[in-house]
């Protein structure tokens, strides 16, 4: 609880330092950025903490943080100074607004904490907890920046690790340690993008009532409407959920007493066989065909409602699934926001969300017009202020080093929004794409500048663009995925077309199916490309098919017309967003308009819908290339982003027309959304209690963030050696290496030392895996051999200071320690550990 509330006061006092600046930089926003000052304040903070530790200016202790604070600070109290009074006027006006903002950070920080603390061990299995810890510790064990890969000696982080500096300040400054922070930062993300996603939803709410002559303070529905974004965006999940309670109630099977055929029980019995079955078998034409895994076999007896698999929340984020052409599964992620938090992976997705809204947040405030004013290059003239430009430039920069690819969909919605936003003052042209790279290529170098520490040192696995041919989503896995948003999506959609909303439809078909051609063309372009360039690759790929170009082409298209329900389906959607949004921009003059016009707050949403459409449509004909080798990293960072932008603009569409529609369309539309959001909050009812046991301990003290606690049970001796190592001075320790999720690099993953080979695996994602060289031989052999001198040597190779031996390296290798017995001095002994260190 000191811990809880040791954070939430200084984010809290981090927000309302930074508010003053905030307020200045967002002056479009109903809001002026009050529901983003945390998120903004961390992000400002952390950017000039991490640089002036980069080059040295100042370490990473309490002074650079205090350091870094002061700029801000400063910079902060100079924005009051000049624009106190109307600043004290915009807080006495929405009083009501700040109280909600505080009242739903706190219960959404603390809703978090409390779910963390009842389950809030980093285990390795199913997860990324152990490498983010490790992350947190050697960022907090190193005192300057890059700071050291705490699982490749010698080596800097080969990471987007922001996120983790930020959880490490954090941590250092409330002198919190590392697993327990990590519990803290995935409550505080929480908390964080439950405000931000209000945030924006009131602004847009706000823009839009205006734009229908409808004065209204934060006191009138906007206020409270906005809350449909959080729940959107962070508790509505996939229909995962819904469908697993289907299965475990045994609707969609007959069920056929010994004896008996399953055709002949069902029809005689009627749908009574399926509420009440009797010892026999088990028929389902449904389950087999939805193809969702482990829910093709009969479920256990006695039916029930509630699913009770073991792991059954994790095939949520494993709806999606991949065949190749023989029949050959491979895994697909499609993680929603919600999965993310109950799984507990502190993960860079996750530690973006927030900022991932501020991004948005800055777009919505271009599109408003905010940050009106000239800057003249070169090359030409940018239709923006200095302070918007480099605003948004520190935000892209910031994106980029804290989760790469959300750069990608961030910069595209930011130079879109500019770009009509010249629409509106110019009309469509050839102008508007020089606009956009008048905007878009000096953004990318000045991001790139601002954060050049970060790229100098980062490798990535990301190799290029690949085509898919073999693996379209069929349309019940997209519905089961995006169900719950497509919903509202479709409804809004339809809305606007019986409001007679102005739409170029011709404009919209042309575009959406113009998008369609490209990436067919692109996935096509890129497999001949192939062929030519990479023969042998690709005729590996053809033999593992068992077919021939042509009929690897074919056999793939014929596929992809099978599965042509999701195709339809991005269609049916991308095609009105597109027309709408048209619509909303080709006629500047509302006198002229043959149709009713567009508030500025929907057209904005209709770009999210387009935009969230296209990330969804994209790893449908081509994918990123990294270590995998399939789509399943391109899905999923995809689909998280889509989630983002999808969910506000649902969120949106609900809270609009629960407030304009009347009499029964009113109680038709509310019944479906409430059937939407049950189906859709199925997930989260059934989820929470299996992940926490029910909320139940055996005492209240038993509940705690640290994320180690668990150790002291599992493994004590190893637990009671780290707690002694945390108080050594640092130095390279040598420990069992090997692969990824196991309990290797146990001891440079809670003290934050670098050990000399972690996870070999992991460190493969990250840089090339030539740098590993015989590290992975050389610490067997450090711990085998009989000749001190061969150890020597290798001790002296990579620099060891600790050599730990415990049971883990006893049961990895045949362990020879009488020689580190003869020749080293041991500094912790206990048990079956023993840690000695080299003079």
């Amino acid at each position: 609880m000191i811990s809880f509330l040791s954070w939430y006061i200084l984010i809290t006092a981090l927000g309302w330092l930074t508010f003053p600046l905030v307020y200045c930089l967002f002056p479009a926003l109903a809001d002026r950025g009050y529901t983003l000052a945390r998120a903004f304040g961390l992000l400002i903070w952390g950017y000039v903490f991490w640089l002036l530790a980069s080059f040295q200016i100042a370490q990473n202790d309490i002074g650079g943080l205090l350091l870094g604070l002061l700029i801000v600070g400063g910079s902060s109290a100079w924005m009051f100074i000049n624009s106190r009074t109307e600043l004290a006027g915009w807080l006495r006006e929405y009083r009501k607004l700040i109280v909600i903002t505080e009242i739903l950070f706190l219960i959404a920080f603390g809703f978090m904490a409390f779910v963390r603390a009842n389950n809030p061990e980093t285990f390795t299995a199913g997860g990324e907890k152990w490498m983010e810890v490790a992350f947190i510790n050697a960022i907090l064990h190193s005192p300057t920046f890059p700071p050291h890969d705490p699982w490749l000696s010698g080596y800097a982080i080969s990471y987007y690790y922001f996120g983790y500096v930020m959880t490490a300040m954090l941590a250092k400054f409330t002198a919190v340690p590392g697993p327990v922070a990590h519990n803290l930062m995935l409550s505080l993300i929480f908390g964080l993008s439950a405000i931000g996603a209000y945030g924006l939803l009131y602004n847009l709410l706000v823009s839009h009532r205006r734009s229908k002559g409808v004065v209204e303070k934060s006191e009138g529905v906007t206020a409270v409407g906005a809350l449909f974004a959080p729940l959107f965006l962070l508790i509505v999940s996939n229909l995962q959920g819904f469908f697993e309670a289907l299965y475990r109630r045994g609707i969609g099977w007959a069920f056929t007493p010994s004896g008996e055929t399953a055709a002949s029980s069902f029809w005689s019995k009627g749908i009574g066989w399926i509420f009440n079955p009797e010892e026999g078998t088990a028929f389902s034409s449904f389950w087999p065909w939805l193809d969702l895994r482990e829910l093709t076999n009969p479920p256990t007896q006695p039916l029930q409602w509630a699913p009770d698999q073991y792991f059954w929340w994790w095939r949520a984020s494993r709806v999606i699934q991949d065949y190749d052409l023989n029949g050959t599964w491979h895994e697909v992620i499609d993680e929603f926001p919600f999965f993310s938090y109950l799984l507990g992976d502190l993960h860079p997705h996750v530690l973006a969300m927030p900022f991932n809204l501020l991004a948005i947040a800055i777009a919505l405030n271009i599109f408003l017009g905010g940050w009106r004013g000239t800057i003249d290059l070169f090359f030409g003239q940018l239709r923006i202020n200095k302070v918007g430009f480099v605003t948004i430039a520190l935000v892209l920069g910031g994106l980029a080093f804290l989760n790469t690819w959300d750069i990608l969909f961030a910069a595209t919605l930011i130079v879109l929004s500019y770009a009509l936003v010249q629409v509106r003052a110019a009309g469509w042209g050839w102008g508007r794409l020089e606009d956009i790279l008048l905007l878009g290529i000096p953004l990318v170098v000045t991001a790139f500048v601002m954060y050049l520490p970060f790229f100098v040192g980062f490798d990535s696995q990301a190799g290029g663009v690949l085509p898919n041919f073999m693996y379209p989503t069929r349309g019940a896995h997209l519905w089961i995925v995006w169900g719950t948003l497509f919903v509202p999506l479709f409804a809004y959609l339809i809305y606007l077309w019986r409001n007679r909303v102005s739409a170029s439809w011709r404009v919209g078909l042309f575009s959406a199916l113009g998008v369609l051609i490209a990436l067919l063309a692109t996935m096509f372009v890129l497999g001949f490309l192939a062929l030519k360039l990479k023969p042998d690759l690709m005729q590996m790929l053809l033999e593992s098919q068992q077919r021939d170009a042509n009929a690897f082409i074919a056999d793939s298209m014929l596929r992809r017309l099978e599965y042509i329900g999701s195709l339809l389906t991005l269609l049916a959607l991308l095609v009105p967003a597109l027309a709408f949004l048209f619509g909303s921009s080709s006629q500047n003059d509302i006198s002229e308009m043959q149709a009713p016009p567009h508030s500025p707050s929907s057209t904005f949403v209709l770009l999210l819908t387009a935009l969230g459409i296209l990330l969804v449509l994209g790893p449908e004909f081509v994918y990123l290339r990294d270590n995998f080798g399939w789509r399943i990293n391109t899905i999923f960072k995809f689909y998280f982003q889509a989630w983002i932008l999808l969910s506000l603009a649902a969120a949106f569409g609900v809270t609009v027309m629960l407030s304009e529609l009347r009499r029964l369309a009113f109680v038709f539309y509310a019944v479906v959304v409430v059937a939407v959001m049950g189906a859709g909050l199925v997930y989260p009812i059934f989820s929470l209690p299996e992940k926490t046991d029910n909320f139940r301990v055996e005492r209240p003290e038993q509940r705690t963030l640290d994320g180690a606690a668990y150790l002291a049970n599992m493994m004590p001796d190893d637990y009671q050696a780290i707690q002694f190592m945390q108080q050594l001075d640092p130095g390279v320790v040598a420990e069992t290496a090997g692969g990824g999720y196991s309990e290797h690099a146990r001891v440079a993953t809670f003290t934050g030392m670098p050990t000399v080979l972690g996870w070999d695996n992991h460190e493969g994602q990250w840089r090339d895996f030539a740098l590993q060289g015989t590290r992975e031989a050389d610490i067997e052999m450090l711990y085998t051999t009989n000749d001190w001198a061969t150890a020597q040597e290798i001790i002296n190779r990579y620099n060891i200071r600790y050599i730990y031996v415990g049971n883990l390296e006893r049961s990895t290798y045949n362990v020879n320690q009488e020689k580190f017995n003869r020749f080293l001095k041991p500094v912790f002994q206990q048990g079956s550990v023993t840690v000695y260190e080299v003079p």
